[in-house]
């Protein structure tokens, strides 16, 4: 029976997550040698899923963000939206987690006089 589904590989990880993986290592004051010993991988490898000539494997790169104290999560794509904002004021550096700010949406724009306007 022929599947619908036609397989695809990525030619690399997305930027995003690339550089993503470099800051957590980089926090955490890791070089990539480190972090390969931390998961039984030579530098070079490292290497190559940092700069993108390396599309690791699923298992290899979910060691990966688990040993950077990450994971990865299959989140329905109409949630993805919701799932960004959270993220996104989690990472807010100026978020005062002790003021009672009240409801906001989850869709608000990043532009600071918008901000100012709801307040």
């Amino acid at each position: 029976m022929p599947s619908h589904v036609k397989p695809t590989r990525l030619n690399g990880l997305p930027d995003a997550l690339r550089h993503e993986l470099i800051e957590e290592r980089h926090k955490r004051g890791w070089s990539q040698a480190e972090l390969g010993q931390r998961l039984g991988l030579p530098q070079m490898h490292i290497s190559g899923i940092e700069t993108g000539k390396i599309v690791p494997r699923f298992d290899t790169l979910l060691d990966l963000v688990r040993v950077l104290d990450r994971d990865l999560l299959m989140v329905p794509r109409a949630l993805v939206p919701a799932v960004q904002a959270l993220i996104r004021d989690h990472r807010r550096p100026d978020r005062d987690t002790d003021a009672d700010e009240g409801e906001r949406p989850l869709y608000a724009a990043d532009d600071e006089e918008e901000r100012d306007e709801r307040r």
